[in-house]
């Protein structure tokens, strides 16, 4: 069958949530609770072991095939405008997005800051932390990684949402 990798996560997560679901059947009809003074059959709910073994086997089956065929996928197909492939990009978006929040802080600091040590005791000595970078560069350089996280993000959702690829499952 052939899909996108979005169509495939979609399939992904139902497959997990019908998993979910045999698992949380399972758990709630294998055992059951009878008062001696009942008749343990009309109370008994459906369970076979067998079956449920079967079924959750099946579908734990195409959970694998799907996410192998995904991460084939991955490791092969490029993300258009970056010189790498998608698993590549899954690494590098992270590694973007912590250096976009740090620039975004040291982009918003003061030149100068006025700092509480706490250990003048009552003295007249103030302290003062100072920016050891040009903040307008860094800003710059903010907005430079930020705009590329932006066109990550979009080659990557573009490879996703239009390249196929086939699963057999």
């Amino acid at each position: 069958m052939m899909m996108t990798s979005a169509q495939a996560a979609k399939l992904l997560r139902q497959l997990n949530d019908e998993l979910n679901t045999l698992q949380l059947r399972e758990n709630n009809t294998k055992s059951f609770v009878a008062a001696l003074q009942e008749d343990i059959e009309s109370v008994r709910p459906a369970y076979n072991f067998t079956e449920m073994r079967d079924a959750q086997a099946e579908v734990e089956k195409k959970i694998r095939k799907v996410k192998h065929a995904i991460n084939l996928f991955n490791t092969v197909t490029p993300v258009p405008n970056f010189d790498m492939t998608i698993d590549e990009m899954l690494v590098f978006l992270p590694q973007l997005s912590r250096k976009c929040e740090i620039l975004s802080e040291m982009k918003d600091a003061m030149p100068k800051v006025r700092v509480n040590t706490g250990s003048s005791g009552g003295g007249t000595i103030i302290d003062y932390r100072y920016a050891n970078y040009d903040i307008d560069e860094v800003g710059r350089a903010y907005q430079e990684a930020s705009d590329m996280l932006a066109k990550a993000q979009t080659s990557l959702d573009l490879v996703n949402n239009t390249v196929e690829f086939e699963i057999d499952i």
